[in-house]
C-alpha cells in the first residue's frame, strides 16, 4: 500500500465514556462493529487514507478515553489536532450536557483554529432517544460548528461525519499541504498503533457494552 499522501490530518474523538467513540472509529477505519467492547485505556489510534477533491488525505484518528482518570493523559493529544469530533449519546442526556465541558477542554488545550464537529451517536435507538435533534442542531449552530447524528451499529452517517470534518479542515488549510513528517510519538505513554480489537471474555470485569 502506498504511503504517499498530499495531506496528513490529525483527528481527535472526545466525549463521555460509553457514547460510542471507539465504535465510530472501528466502523470508519475497518467497517466493522462489535456489541461488546473493552473500554479505551488512555489513547488509541487508527489510520485511514481517503480521496478528497482529487487529493490523497491520510487521516490519523485518535480515540481518547472518556473517563476522568485519563483526562491528564489525553489532554496532551489535543496539541497538533486539526479536527476534533465531540461525541454524545442521543439516549443519554448527561452525555449531551457534558458537551460544554468537552468544549472547554478544547478551548484549553487545542489550537484556536481547530475544526470542530458535534456528533450525536446511537441515532438508531429511536425509542430510547432523549436528546432532541433540533435542540442539538441549534446548539451546534450557536457555536458555528457542524452537526450530525450517527449510528456506528447501523453505519448511519459515520462516513459522512469524517468526510465532513476532513473537507472542512482542507478548506481552512487552502492549497497548502500539511507538513509531511512522522507524527509526534509520546514515548512516555503506552500507545497501541493499530489497536487489536479483541472481544472480552464474559467473565472480564473490564468489559462494557458500547452499543452502536
Amino acid at each position: 500500500m502506498s504511503t504517499e499522501y498530499d495531506y496528513l490530518f490529525k483527528l481527535l474523538l472526545i466525549g463521555d465514556s460509553s457514547v460510542g467513540k471507539s465504535c465510530l472509529l472501528l466502523r470508519f477505519a475497518d467497517d466493522s462493529y462489535v456489541d461488546t467492547y473493552i473500554s479505551t485505556i488512555g489513547v488509541d489510534f487508527k489510520i485511514r487514507t481517503i480521496e478528497l477533491d482529487g487529493k490523497t488525505v491520510k487521516l490519523q484518528i485518535w480515540d481518547t478515553a472518556g473517563q476522568e482518570r485519563f483526562r491528564t493523559i489525553t489532554s496532551s493529544y489535543y496539541r497538533g489536532a486539526h479536527g476534533i469530533i465531540i461525541v454524545y449519546d442521543v439516549t443519554d442526556m448527561e452525555s449531551f450536557n457534558n458537551v460544554k465541558q468537552w468544549l472547554s477542554e478544547i478551548d484549553r488545550y487545542a489550537s484556536d483554529s481547530v475544526c470542530k464537529l458535534l456528533v450525536g451517536n446511537k441515532c438508531d435507538l429511536v425509542e430510547s432517544k432523549v436528546v432532541d435533534t433540533e435542540e442539538a442542531k441549534a446548539f451546534a449552530e450557536s457555536l458555528g460548528i457542524s452537526f450530525l447524528e450517527t449510528s456506528a451499529k447501523e453505519s448511519i452517517n459515520v462516513e459522512e461525519a469524517f468526510l465532513t470534518m476532513s473537507s472542512e479542515i482542507k478548506k481552512r488549510m487552502g492549497t497548502q499541504p500539511a507538513v509531511e513528517r512522522k507524527p509526534t510519538v509520546h514515548n512516555s505513554l503506552r500507545v497501541k498503533r493499530e489497536r487489536r480489537l479483541d472481544l472480552p471474555t464474559p467473565e472480564s470485569p473490564m468489559s462494557t457494552t458500547l452499543n452502536r
